[in-house]
């Protein structure tokens, strides 16, 4: 096994709490996204069912070139990474949000978006 910084850093704490994760989403997320399922895209797509699913394939979404291309499949690492800083993780996409520092704050959402958007 290869311990990436990732991988430590989210092996300290097993998952994140979803109430909390649900105060991040609508302080930090709701502005731009949707999660209930047959939800409207706003500025940003739904995110229901997107876990596990690769970027840039929502339907009847608008996305930038650089996230339809990038092949990443969404899961908890990959969105781990990503909502630290999105303009980093994928150069050129759309998404403006800055990011998440806070570990504790991203893993809170990521449990809370696992719960909420899967299908």
């Amino acid at each position: 096994l290869i311990r990436t910084k990732t991988t430590a850093t989210m092996g300290k704490k097993k998952g994140g709490n979803e109430k909390k994760g649900a105060k991040v989403f609508k302080t930090k997320c709701s502005q731009c996204h949707t999660v209930e399922e047959g939800g409207a895209h706003k500025q940003g797509p739904n995110l229901y069912g997107f876990f596990g699913r690769q970027s840039g394939q929502a339907e009847g979404y608008s996305y930038s070139t650089a996230n339809k291309k990038s092949g990443i499949t969404w899961g908890d690492e990959t969105l781990f990474d990503y909502l630290e800083n999105p303009k980093k993780y994928i150069k050129g996409t759309k998404m403006v949000f800055a990011g998440i520092k806070k570990p504790a704050e991203r893993k809170d959402l990521i449990a809370y978006l696992k719960s909420t958007c899967s299908v």
